[in-house]
C-alpha cells in the first residue's frame, strides 16, 4: 500500500514485482530499452534462508539471483533527484527500503 501514493505521484517510474524469474527476469521487463540495472547486493539484507538454500542445492549466485528475490519483494525504478524522498516515505510507512543500484545504458537498442 504505501506504494500506490508513490506511484500516482510521479516519484516513481517503474515497480517491478520479483515473484518468479527472480531480479534477474522481473527487473529488466520494467526498464526502457536500452536500459539496464546494476545491482550491489550487499545493499540489502538478504535472509539467511536464501544462503541455506545456496548452500544447500549448491547453486550459483547467478542463478540464486535469476530465480528467487533474494529478500526484494519489489523494486521501485525512481530519479535520482527523488531517491530520497521516496526512501523516507517507504521507510516512514514501515517499510524497510534501500539504495539496491542503478539505471544505467545497456549498449543494446
Amino acid at each position: 500500500r504505501p506504494v500506490l501514493p508513490l506511484l500516482k505521484s510521479g516519484q516513481v517510474k517503474a515497480f517491478a514485482h520479483i515473484t518468479g524469474g527472480g531480479l534477474l527476469e522481473n527487473i529488466p521487463r520494467v526498464l526502457p530499452r536500452g536500459s539496464a540495472v546494476d545491482l550491489d547486493a550487499s545493499c540489502w539484507d538478504i535472509p539467511q534462508v536464501f544462503g541455506w538454500l545456496a548452500a544447500l542445492g549448491k547453486v550459483a549466485p547467478s542463478e540464486m539471483a535469476r530465480t528467487f528475490n533474494c529478500g526484494l519483494g519489489g523494486v521501485l525504478i525512481v530519479p535520482p533527484a527523488q531517491q530520497d524522498a521516496v526512501l523516507e516515505a517507504l521507510r516512514k510507512s514501515g517499510e524497510r527500503a534501500w539504495r539496491v543500484g542503478q539505471v544505467m545504458e545497456s549498449g543494446e537498442a
